[in-house]
This record gives C-alpha cells, structure tokens and sequence, in this order.
C-alpha cells in the first residue's frame, strides 16, 4: 500500500480543526521579535493530533515536529511543519500550509504539503511521481529570463546581499514567506524556483517540497553540489532549465564545485 492511501486521509481529517482558526487565532507565543515567528494553539494541537494517529498507522516510524520536537538520530522518522506560515494563517492570508515528510536514512522518501484553505493536496512518493489531487503534476519549462523565481536568505549578511542583487538582475524575484506554498506552486508549474541560501528555515520547512519538485520532473541539489541532502538547507529546486543556467557556463552564479 502506498504511504499516501493512509497519510492523506489524516491530513485531511484536520481541515475541520484548522478552518475555523484561519484568520483569527490567537498568538500563544513567539519564537523571537519577528512577525513571522508566532505560534497558536492549533498548531500544537494539529503536530499532536498527526503524531499520535501516525503512531498507530506506523508504530516502527519516529516522529519530529517542529513545535515539540522528536529524535532525528533515527533511520526513519515523520518530519513536520504542523502549519507553515503561521503569521498568514492568522491573517487569513493564502499562503500557509501543512507539510509532511517521511525520512527514511537520510533520504526523503514520501512527502505531502496539504493547501487547506484550499483543499488541494500535493504529494509525492518516490519513483511515483508527484500529484495534486488526482492530477500529475509536472514541472514549468521557462528560461531563467521567463521565470518567477522564490529566494530566502539572510539580507542583512552582506555576502547574501551580493548574491541577491545579482541574482535581481537576471529574474524576477519573488517571496511570500513560506517554502511550503511556494513548492507546491513550483511543481504545479506556476512559479519556476526556489533558492535558498544561508535562509531562515528549517529542515521541516524545506523537506516536503524537494521531492514534489523532483518527482513533478524538476532538480533539488544542495549550492555548489551534484547532490541533495535535506539537512543541507542550502538548495535550489527548480526546473530543469532553470537549475541548468544557474549552476552551468562562465557567468553561473552557483556552478557546480568538484567534491572532496
């Protein structure tokens, strides 16, 4: 049985938990001084709910949530981000979701961010390619000067700065915030990247979108490397042709280092 015929019925099961707080729930804590870094009872209540109804559906398989935490020192564990986005969410702003990722020795091996607002789940399973609903989902194949491309970083490192305005020359740039939102739209094929480098998020935030970008037929590689680990929050995901004249020829901002 394929991992989504059991994870995607409990995903859904928290929409009735989820709905009625979009846009007015309140602030429990916060993270830091930041706008984004606010935290609300649902959140809590959504990690616990999906921990506990995975721990019977998959007794073997630890758990990780990004408000109460869990043992990464495992070879197979459930990656959470109960709500990604949670300033928006309390806005009633679109772009929030909940993300899910199964990590099985160091590899991302199932993966769904569900679009609540909305009702439109996105998943992949590797090798299965990836879905939205019942629809395959593919990813775009615009130029890198035709293309809408995510970033996050650290701005105010004047390193990344540099990196950035380079970058603004060459591509439209765009940013709500939220990884989880923005990958889904980049499997679907409606924005055409992301990049992040030295960035805010955590694993939880980057790890269920980089196998829907693979397996919608698009790369997910770690900077400067051949290769993707999820721990590595460093990355572009993007389509093919995108991720090609970004990492290839003499003027490419991220080209591929020969690996010690």
């Amino acid at each position: 049985m394929a991992y989504s015929e059991k994870i995607i019925p409990v995903l859904h099961s928290l929409r009735p938990l989820i709905m009625p707080g979009w846009g007015n729930a309140a602030i429990i804590n916060k993270k830091d001084d930041l706008a984004v870094s606010v935290v609300t009872a649902i959140d809590i209540e959504i990690e616990k709910r999906t921990r506990d109804a995975l721990s019977k559906l998959f007794p073997k398989i630890g758990f990780v949530g990004e408000e109460c935490g869990g043992n990464r020192n495992t070879s197979e564990f459930w990656l959470m981000d109960p709500i990604d986005g949670t300033a928006h969410y309390i806005r009633g702003l679109p772009f929030c979701t909940t993300m899910i990722a199964l990590v099985q020795d160091g590899k991302i091996n199932f993966s769904a961010i569900y679009d609540f607002v909305n009702d439109h789940m996105f998943f992949a399973e590797r090798g299965k390619g990836a879905f939205r609903d019942e629809t395959r989902l593919h990813v775009s194949t615009r130029s890198l000067q035709e293309s809408y491309l995510c970033w996050e970083t650290h701005l105010d490192n004047p390193e990344n700065m540099k990196i950035f305005l380079e970058l603004r020359k060459k591509v439209i740039l765009c940013n709500t915030i939220t990884a989880g939102w923005e990958c889904a739209m980049i499997a679907e094929g409606k924005y055409d990247g992301r990049i992040t480098f030295d960035p805010h998020g955590k694993d939880y935030d980057f790890s269920p979108g980089s196998l829907l970008i693979e397996e919608s037929g698009g790369v997910c590689k770690n900077l400067y490397s051949e290769s993707y680990d999820y721990r590595n929050t460093s990355f572009i995901a993007a389509n093919p042709k995108v991720y090609e004249e970004l990492t290839s020829g003499f003027d490419a901002l991220f080209p591929i280092r020969a690996q010690k």
